[in-house]
């Protein structure tokens, strides 16, 4: 890219993270301190507010980078993570958002530990969040690690590293200094910024075909090099039986994974009610469900308009098809048009992969505290020195994010996230459902259900061909592949809920029978809520 590719975006990218910066130091100075304050934001923010916050939170580098990379690259097999990631909200709005409000104070854990021996519920509940946050957080990382890449022209492999890095460090900050209320803002203006981009994108894409979304597809599929079989199913995921299930695989993590993921379950509780929490996720729905009608637009605009070689040539995953795109759409890579809207694309991208990071970085280092520390020095915890033990847990979790984003810097970030959907489904969903409807519930079934999900889903990560045996895995020298599915949802999830009920079964303890009526009360109706 050229000088003035470079020195503009850096430019925009610069005055988001000052934006930014002020915002979090402004807030700082009027924070009191208390733990409602640094983890739900004085449970203070409007439906409105908090649903372009959740929408901010779930529009990940993901989606804006990773998705639309997959879509220019194989067609129609890309466009089946916008079914999953949109569909997963319908799984939200009706089976957890209110109830979850309702049954707890901060994290995931609040809401089975409710009728469980607390303890260990919360060692187990948390330490699946911070393992579902901490591969969350890879994706972001590789998607900074992509675009700094190709704005640096793919020389500086330094350059590169020095920004996960960079990045690791800015989300530190606006957690530890900000909390809850600092990153709730930073994520509305990343989401209007990046719907905003997308508009323009999305327009200029249908102008430059006149309008003819069916022009665009036919264009699309004959830059591929596939012909028609770009634009239906099986250039990816229908070759075999193996990738066919890998397929079932996919879509049940992206389906159930939303449900379980620590940093949108501690969205429900910044706002004051239940009857919030749901219309949050209405107004999140509908931002959300625009964005991913972009994606489609914007991932076979990138296959017609760029080419799926050259989006490949520059990132091999696909991850730069958007800022691609973008100088293309703006007159070529030494027009003004082109420099200005690259650059632009450039920044909200940051801006995007900021305002994730610190929101998944918050959520994990709750669950650090709140649940882990917490249960371990039940007595002697005070809210204000747990929050203290939150902030440091902020940059311990920043550290191991920026050295998995390093190792990992090769993968598509869509596919590093659809991993942690699957972790989020196999370990947290199972428990999460079992404590809100099943009455014979029972401690040892919680712990199973965590366990019994997040062993599994991770352990077959390690053996899959994500990890080694294959020319694009994590250690491509070496070959311990014993899995043959990329990703392991469609054998972990069921083995979570399995884990749970025969846990439950074989436990001598005795359902609480009392405290789930009071739980199943508080959650239908609100009544105890905090």
């Amino acid at each position: 890219m050229s000088g003035n590719h470079q020195t503009l975006a850096l430019l925009l990218f610069s005055m988001f993270v000052a934006v930014t910066l002020a915002i979090t130091t402004w807030v700082s100075r009027n924070r009191h301190g208390s733990a409602e304050e640094f983890y739900a934001g004085g449970r203070l923010f409007s439906p409105m507010e908090n649903g372009f916050a959740i929408s901010g939170d779930y529009m990940s580098a993901a989606s804006f980078l990773g998705v639309t990379g997959l879509i220019a690259l194989y067609g129609y097999d890309g466009l089946l993570y916008v079914v999953g990631f949109l569909v997963a909200w319908l799984v939200v709005l009706f089976l957890v958002a209110e109830l979850v409000r309702n049954c707890g104070r901060f994290t995931l854990a609040d809401v089975v530990a409710a009728r469980m021996n607390e303890r260990p519920v919360r060692i187990a509940a948390g330490t699946s969040s911070v393992t579902v946050s901490v591969l969350y957080l890879v994706a972001q990382m590789v998607g900074a690690g992509s675009l700094v890449s190709l704005l640096l022209g793919g020389t500086s492999e330094a350059a590169r590293n020095w920004t996960v890095i960079g990045v690791g460090a800015l989300m530190v900050i606006y957690v530890s200094m900000g909390g809850m209320r600092a990153t709730t803002w930073i994520q509305i203006v990343k989401a209007v910024l990046l719907l905003g981009g997308s508009v323009v994108l999305t327009v200029l894409v249908l102008v430059r075909f006149h309008g003819d979304f069916n022009d665009l597809l036919r264009s699309a599929a004959a830059r591929s090099g596939h012909g028609k079989a770009f634009l239906v199913p099986g250039l990816r995921y229908g070759g075999d039986w193996t990738a066919r299930f890998d397929f079932m695989s996919l879509g049940l993590a992206l389906v159930l994974g939303t449900a379980g993921l620590p940093h949108i379950l501690s969205r429900f509780y910044t706002v004051p009610t239940a009857r919030a929490a749901r219309r949050s996720v209405v107004w999140s729905i509908g931002l959300i469900g625009g964005f991913y009608l972009m994606t489609i637009v914007l991932g076979f605009g990138a296959a017609a308009i760029v080419g799926p070689e050259a989006v490949r040539g520059s990132n091999a995953a696909g991850n730069t098809a958007v800022p691609l795109l973008a100088l293309d759409l703006g007159g070529g890579a030494n027009s003004a048009g082109g420099t200005v809207l690259f650059a632009v694309v450039a920044a909200i991208a940051f801006a995007t992969i900021l305002a994730v990071v610190a929101g998944i970085t918050l959520a994990s280092s709750a669950a650090v505290a709140h649940d882990l520390y917490a249960s371990m020095r039940r007595r002697n915890a005070k809210p204000r020195s747990e929050v203290a033990v939150a902030r440091a847990a902020s940059v311990g979790i920043g550290v191991v994010a920026i050295a998995l984003g390093l190792l990992a810097r090769d993968l598509n970030v869509a596919f590093l996230v659809g991993l942690a959907f699957a972790v989020a489904a196999s370990a947290n969903l199972p428990v999460l459902l079992y404590s809100l409807f099943w009455r014979n519930f029972t401690t040892r079934g919680a712990v199973w259900a965590v366990y019994g999900g997040l062993v599994p889903s991770l352990l077959l990560v390690l053996l899959s061909p994500v990890v080694s045996g294959s020319p694009g895995s994590l250690f491509p020298g070496v070959d311990f592949q014993y899995f043959p599915l990329e990703n392991p949802g469609l054998v972990s999830i069921p083995l979570g809920f399995v884990a749970g009920w025969l846990g439950t079964v074989t436990s001598h303890e005795p359902p609480d029978e009392a405290k789930h009526a009071e739980i199943e009360v508080r959650a239908l109706t609100g009544a105890g809520a905090v």
